[in-house]
Formats: C-alpha cells, structure tokens, sequence
C-alpha cells in the first residue's frame, strides 16, 4: 500500500449516465445499483482521463493510501470484460451481472417530454425512467422509490395506443416477457424491488394471450414473497388495445 493519486466518485453528485466508463481504458469503473463506483484500486492509473468527461462533476482525484496500479491485473481483467460482454464481474469478484456494458444501459430519471410536431400536436411521452427492461434495471434504482410501479408485458405497449396517457402517466415502467425472457431471477427481483424500495402501488398489465397470465402469477409471487402490503391493478388487454377486465387486489397477502 502507498499514498498516491487516484479517483473518488461523489455518489450525491453521480446520475450514473455511464460517460466515465468510455473513457477509462483501465475498465476501473462500473454502474452499481445506479451510480459510477471504482471497481479496484488497482485498476485506477490515477491519471484522471474520466474527469472531464462526467457532466456533474462528480469525480475527482484525491491522495489517499491504495494498491499500487497493476498493469499485469488490468490487462486479465480487460480480457473478462471482453469475453463476458455486458455482463461483467461486479464489485470485489462477485458474480452478479450487471447493467453497465453501455451508457444506454445506464440509470436515468426522465422528464415527460413535451407534446411532439408541428404545433405541439402529436401526444406526449410520460416515460419517466430508464431502462424499462426487468432485467437491466438495478433493484435500487432511484426511480423505483416510493413509485407507483407499472409491470408491463413486453407486447403491451405495440397494442396500447394509450399507453402514455392512460398507464404510464406518473407511473415508473419496467417491463417483461414470461414466454421469452428467462424468468427464473424475476421473482425474487421484484420482491427485493418491492421490498427495498417502499412501492407504493402496482398496476399489471398483460395482453389476452394464455403464457401472458405468467407476469401476474409471477408478481404475485413476488409480493408473497417480500412481505409488502401493497394495492395492485391487474389489467388485461386484447389484441387491439382495448382493455377486457380490471382487477383492483387491496394488498399482497391477498393476491
């Protein structure tokens, strides 16, 4: 161990827009849970090549005792990242893929856009987050947060041509396909969401489809299984957007 330069990360400041990661050629920073965090000291050269680029100025170097750089260790780990693609090695060695191989995968808070065309006419969008895919997004992800959740089949949006209006509006999204995804890790990712982040409410919707009623057992077990008391809106849907039924659930131990 010495006392030399190397890189801190102010996670108040951090959005985790993923920008710093393009510009380390060390790989020694990912997106965890959300924020930009050094994955080891020795992979920090301490030249500060991210700095410039993070738009919140939320990195900084600073002298502290660290491991020596490792050139030889850097070199190992770049080769895992390239042969594991976007789902790399988490902080400390432990297996758990994670949502940084790519800024575009990367945590953010939108704003609901303004009405879109000529004159404002064409229909807002009320996403609120990013990214929307069960998978890819992280349990504690800022939006998830005293949210009104909105799980919805990956099909619904292309039948729904109210889906912005009508659903999505104040809602946090995040969305799955209990037919093509591998659903195994699902269940107890939505129970950690849930129970980690104090969700307010939960609206299902799911298309007409019989492999789409999956996601509403698979919430259901999910709320089971995190203990929560939370009010859920399971929707069904046909194929033309209109909607067949609505179910309003008063709390997990009765879904």
């Amino acid at each position: 161990m010495t006392v030399r330069k190397i890189i801190k990360i102010d996670e108040e400041k951090c959005t985790g827009c993923g920008q710093c990661i393009l510009e380390c050629a060390e790989g020694a920073l990912a997106i965890v849970d959300g924020k930009a965090r050094l994955i080891k000291d020795v992979y920090c050269d301490g030249l500060g090549a991210c700095l410039g680029e993070c738009p919140e100025d939320a990195l900084h170097l600073v002298e502290r005792e660290a491991e020596e750089f490792d050139e030889q260790a850097v070199e190992t780990h770049l080769a895992e990242q390239a042969s594991m693609g976007p789902e790399l090695t988490a902080i400390q060695g432990s297996p758990q893929p994670l949502a940084c191989g790519c800024p575009g995968d990367t945590v953010r808070e939108l704003t609901p856009a303004e009405p879109l065309g000529q004159g404002g006419t064409a229909p807002a969008s009320a996403l609120r987050n990013w990214p929307v895919q069960l998978h890819l997004a992280p349990v504690k992800a800022p939006f998830f947060n005293q949210a009104d959740l909105l799980i919805a089949a990956s099909c619904a949006g292309f039948t729904l041509t109210n889906l912005h209006g009508s659903y999505l509006q104040g809602r946090a999204l995040i969305i799955a396909c209990p037919k093509l995804d591998d659903v195994s890790p699902y269940e107890d990712k939505l129970a950690a969401i849930f129970r980690e982040n104090a969700v307010r409410s939960i609206t299902v919707l799911y298309m007409v489809v019989p492999c789409c009623t999956g996601l509403v057992q698979l919430v259901r077990r999910a709320l089971a299984k995190s203990g929560r008391s939370i009010p859920v809106s399971i929707v069904r849907v046909d194929y033309q957007g209109h909607e067949l039924d609505k179910v309003e659930v008063a709390a997990a131990s009765q879904a």
